[in-house]
């Protein structure tokens, strides 16, 4: 039975996914996309259904080791097909959640995930590029879905790059949606063909000659952009050679990016108060000012927090607090008993005074 037709004949849906008090997720279909990529499709053991915006994430927490195993993955489902929710993940040389979904995650097997976080969503517009590379094809894929199922007039062009053809994650069914939806382009980049020798397009690394070539009006697009680091911050000074405002390019990334402090007038700074903040694990201690996060600072010292988006979205961090007061401004990261129970978000938090952490 295909995976469409599994989800519908189950149960009908009680309500909808709770993200602040629900937490499992049941596996009910594994699909190969590429030899190293596979998509995972999820429902809630209670039938529940997803209310969520394409471009969202899950962050998924098997526990393997401790609690600070989570990993942040994007929804390349339809946020129309509310009954199920699919991931879609590449296998990572040492990477300890996704060589264990791959390995191990089956048909019937319950996970915990929260979700779904993130702001890298498709605001309204006429003209959208949406920029991909490698497993970065996830989030932009969901808005693709999406907009086929909702047969809604679009232009899009949607360029996806990756090693090779057969590296080229969902190149068959983004292939059948540029054939059946109006105002739909693909264009697929390979690094290097290998062995397909018949390959009709370009091949080679994003340039600007490229993108301007894909799209010669990238300038009047909004350009949703994700994949690794450095294939984003080329296409992201590319996009602004090209004449695309900061305002009109909009990028996913859980690379954890620590951005430098701004430097503050002298004045100020001289009244800025400085805290102690403990780590009672690791024994260590370091001064952050007011107008600090912990984790900046954290990370300077080399004290050790597992980190993820550091704006507050993803929840990585989370991290008990055994004393003192903290100003968290999360982006929905952290669920409200959890800070009841003691919990904050380092990445996201200045300090109001001195704080003992448990790390």
């Amino acid at each position: 039975m295909g995976i469409d037709l599994l989800v519908e004949a189950m149960p009908t849906a009680a309500g909808f996914w709770d993200p602040e008090t629900d937490e499992e997720l049941l596996c009910v279909d594994v699909h190969d996309e590429t030899p190293d990529v596979k998509s995972f499709t999820f429902v809630s053991p209670a039938r529940k259904q997803f209310d969520f915006r394409a471009g969202q994430y899950f962050k998924f927490e098997p526990g393997l080791d401790n609690e600070d195993d989570g990993r942040c993955y994007s929804i390349s489902s339809s946020p129309l097909r509310k009954n199920a929710i699919t991931i879609t993940v590449k296998r990572v040389p040492g990477g300890k959640v996704s060589n264990w979904l791959h390995d191990n995650l089956i048909p019937n097997m319950v996970v915990r995930a929260s979700g779904p976080l993130g702001r890298f969503i498709r605001p309204v517009a006429q003209k959208f590029l949406f920029l991909s590379g490698g497993s970065g094809i996830t989030p932009v894929m969901s808005m693709a879905r999406e907009l086929a199922d909702t047969v809604a007039s679009t232009d899009v062009v949607f360029v996806h790059a990756g090693r090779s053809p057969k590296d080229l994650i969902f190149r068959d069914e983004a292939a059948e949606l540029a054939r059946r939806t109006r105002g739909f382009r693909l264009v697929l980049l390979p690094e290097d063909i290998e062995n397909e020798l018949c390959w009709p397009g370009i091949s080679g690394r994003i340039s600007r000659e490229f993108l301007s070539l894909a799209a010669p009006d990238i300038a009047d697009r909004i350009v949703m952009c994700c994949g690794p680091a450095p294939f984003m911050a080329v296409a992201r000074n590319i996009s602004a050679e090209l004449g695309v405002s900061l305002s009109n390019y909009y990028e996913e990334s859980f690379d954890a990016a620590l951005v430098d402090e701004f430097a503050m007038p002298l004045s100020e700074a001289i009244e800025t108060k400085s805290f102690r903040v403990e780590f009672s694990k690791q024994g260590k201690s370091v001064e952050v000012r007011a107008d600090q996060t912990v984790l900046s600072c954290a990370k300077k010292s080399s004290v050790r927090i597992p980190s993820s988006c550091a704006n507050g979205i993803c929840g990585t961090c989370k991290s008990r607090l055994l004393s003192g007061a903290v100003d968290m401004k999360h982006e929905g990261g952290i669920r409200q008993r959890e800070i009841d129970a003691g919990f904050f978000l380092p990445c996201c938090s200045k300090p109001l005074s001195d704080l003992v952490i448990e790390r």
